[in-house]
């Protein structure tokens, strides 16, 4: 035992030294592997706004808030609409962080009071008000108020979803007023002073005449001039501001594997349609029917004007005559193919358009905040209003009185509920538009739709053509699991064959190209989704900056196939490289090179004339150039109008031929004149673009401006 003993006596500081390396070892290889930050400093940051560091988990939380809000709306976010919201929670977090800094320097707050009196006071939020008119018209904040309170208050788990809408609803209408009281100071801010004013009138008072002789650039071929690499770099260096590149990026050469769908799933769809032609032959409540049955295409129940049915082949669903059922029948649009059964429900003369005026007595209203349709009264409360305002209209109160008072659509409200000259389109709401079209001038009636009663009156009516009610029941043409296989099958196939950028292309050319696909090319920046040419993959992109040149990427499926992709460049952050700026600045070189032929052979300038013949092109005439405009005759060629304006040029040709937009100029300014302007309407001017400046400031958005002036940092690649 004493022998062990020793031994593990003297081995055993030894033995805690090499686990402790060995657990370093691990964790310097976990460190500096590519999905490790841990000397980053960002693994749980999302990114920084001057400092201030935006975490995962409360961006991730905002994001799961809105997406929860969409699907409740029945909305399908799919990966380009979930990249588009992270998008959305990412500005709103920077703006919301670049505007904190500015209220804290400036002093703007929204005190509990301020927030309050705007919420519950004379002049509430738009939707508050629609909320709570009460049956006079007016605004009844106390009901406001007590609404919220409720809210607020409520213990029950039911309505935690309503308390955190009310939470972001709150912090919403704070963050609107602080963003109004600062756009209020940057508006203010905005101030034009007398001799500006003066000097832009005056030089919109400025009028020029010149002739001109101007050869363009396509008068010399392209292929007599070259631009070097090396003329290229030192046009970057003298432009670098203009070809800076914040961010590393990626470029890539790609095929897409097209799924269409196989004979066979046409066939297979077709089948399936026939089968529910016997019930779509005889159900007598057609909406019911398409709604069990999924139809793809939407059933109207209103009548629609024969211009307005989208279906190629609808003189023969017409002609085969009410109640009989035409088809099957293929329909090819943008949202892919169908087989279609139809069937015409009504037919009658209708009105080409109507005018008509309503009152709405909503049971529903959308939510500003969530977008929701959200309860206004039940059915039975709405209908009872409906039956009394209608009953006030036929004691002889005025619509305009009934609708300014009861009426909870926003859109007709102001205009006293008239909607003029609506045609039958399917633009309105089926009932809403049977009643429109189907009534005589004069007649008044109730109206239920699923945003609630309507007191509706037909004023006026214009024209006559034939009406239809049809009914489509659709099944989409859907690609089968064998049609899915062979497309993922050639797509791993040559992904398997083509493992460097070389056997890629060559693999293309011999195999690909002949059966029609195509070879293209794309620049990715770190969080892109979107592939130009071939679609969403968040996934293709972020495999693409852990590759280096001449990875060929791992097979990803698209909306429309399968894409194999290969990374041809690795663009590091920084200035462009040669090969990046060349389709931007070869253009340039080259119409500089093509300037200089061009002068070469204009030679010395002594007239217009002499030139005019040298060149062969004929002497034109600019007439009431000015000098904030474009020209008829010459375009808008500043370098030429500058020229135009100069005073020493007045009566004189310029002998130095001007380099253009479009080609090389040479003029001769015949005249400079300008009209009179009054000096008392300089006042009035000033005025005017002063308000004129300050309305753009309003619709226009600082934030781009603080951002430049602030440090932002974007990690969020590394995390979506």
């Amino acid at each position: 035992m004493s022998v062990i003993q020793n031994i593990r006596d003297k081995y055993a500081r030894v033995m805690v030294i090499l686990i402790a390396v060995s657990l370093i070892g691990f964790i310097l290889m976990d460190a500096f592997s590519s999905r490790s930050n841990l000397f980053s400093g960002n693994t749980t940051t999302v990114g920084k706004v001057n400092g201030k560091k935006i975490e995962y988990v409360d961006f991730e939380k905002k994001i799961k808030l809105q997406e929860e809000q969409y699907k409740a709306q029945g909305y399908d976010m799919g990966e380009a609409g979930r990249q588009n919201l992270i998008e959305g929670v990412w500005n709103a977090e920077v703006t919301e962080a670049l505007l904190a800094d500015q209220y804290k320097k400036l002093g703007i707050q929204v005190s509990n009071k301020e927030l309050n009196d705007y919420l519950f006071g004379a002049n509430p939020p738009q939707d508050l008000r629609q909320r709570f008119t009460d049956s006079t018209g007016q605004y009844n904040g106390a009901a406001a108020m007590q609404a919220v309170n409720q809210i607020r208050n409520s213990k029950r788990p039911e309505d935690a979803a309503s308390r955190q809408q009310l939470v972001s609803y709150f912090e919403g209408m704070r963050s609107q007023r602080a963003m109004e009281k600062y756009m209020s100071l940057l508006n203010n801010a905005i101030y034009l002073p007398k001799w500006m004013v003066e000097k832009q009138t005056a030089d919109k008072a400025l009028i020029a005449r010149t002739s001109f002789v101007g050869i363009p650039y396509t008068s010399v071929s392209d292929s007599s001039v070259t631009v070097s690499d090396s003329e290229i770099d030192q046009y970057i260096k003298s432009h670098r501001n203009e070809f800076e590149q914040k961010e590393e990026t990626r470029s890539i050469s790609f095929v897409v594997f097209p799924t269409v769908p196989s004979q066979e799933d046409s066939a297979e769809a077709r089948t399936n349609l026939l089968t529910l032609k016997a019930g779509f032959d005889t159900t007598k409540d057609m909406e019911r029917y398409l709604a069990v049955n999924n139809s793809t295409l939407p059933y109207y129940d209103g009548l629609i004007n024969k211009t307005a049915i989208q279906q190629a082949n609808k003189d023969s669903i017409l002609n085969a005559g009410v109640g009989v059922t035409y088809g099957p029948y293929l329909d090819v649009a943008q949202r892919g193919a169908f087989w279609v059964l139809s069937r015409v429900i009504d037919a009658r003369p209708i009105p080409d358009s109507v005018t008509v005026r309503h009152i709405l007595i909503g049971t529903v209203r959308r939510d500003p905040q969530s977008g929701q349709q959200v309860p206004v009264r039940d059915d039975s409360t709405a209908r009872h209003l409906a039956d009394s305002v209608r009953a006030l209209l036929a004691s002889g109160q005025s619509f305009d009185s009934l609708v300014a008072r009861y009426s909870d659509d926003d859109g007709s409200k102001t205009k006293g509920g008239v909607y003029e000259n609506i045609a039958a389109n399917g633009q309105m709401v089926g009932p809403f538009s049977d009643f429109a079209f189907t009534h005589g001038v004069g007649e008044v009636g109730i109206v239920k739709t699923d945003f609630g009663y309507h007191i509706m009156e037909v004023r006026s009516m214009k024209g006559s053509s034939m009406g239809y009610k049809v009914a489509y029941l659709a099944r989409p043409i859907d690609i089968s699991s064998n049609t899915e296989n062979a497309a993922n099958t050639a797509a791993s196939q040559f992904a398997a064959d083509s493992r460097s950028l070389e056997s890629f292309n060559q693999n293309f050319d011999k195999n690909l190209r002949p059966k029609g696909l195509n070879r293209q090319t794309a620049d990715l920046r770190p969080l892109d989704f979107n592939i130009q040419g071939a679609g969403t993959s968040r996934e293709l992109v972020r495999d693409a900056f852990k590759a280096d040149k001449g990875d060929v990427l791992q097979v990803q499926r698209l909306t429309n196939g399968y894409i194999v992709a290969v990374v041809t460049a690795v663009n590091p952050a920084g200035v462009q490289s040669v090969a990046q700026a060349r389709a931007v600045v070869e253009p340039v070189l080259k119409n500089k090179k093509k300037a200089a032929v061009i002068k070469k052979n204009i030679g010395a300038v002594t007239t217009l004339e002499a030139v005019s013949g040298k060149v062969n092109v004929p002497l034109a005439t600019a007439d009431s150039i000015h000098f904030d405009g474009n020209n008829a005759n010459l375009g808008f060629e500043y370098k030429v109008i500058g020229a135009s304006f100069n005073p020493a040029n007045k009566g004189k040709v310029v002998t130095e031929p001007i380099e253009g937009q479009s080609g090389v100029f040479v003029i001769r300014v015949e005249d400079i004149s300008a009209t009179s302007v009054e000096a008392a309407t300089i006042d009035q001017q000033r005025a005017v673009l002063t308000q004129d400046a300050r309305q753009r400031a309003q619709q226009s958005n600082p934030i781009e401006a603080l951002k430049k002036a602030a440090s932002v940092k974007d990690y969020r690649a590394k995390f979506f």
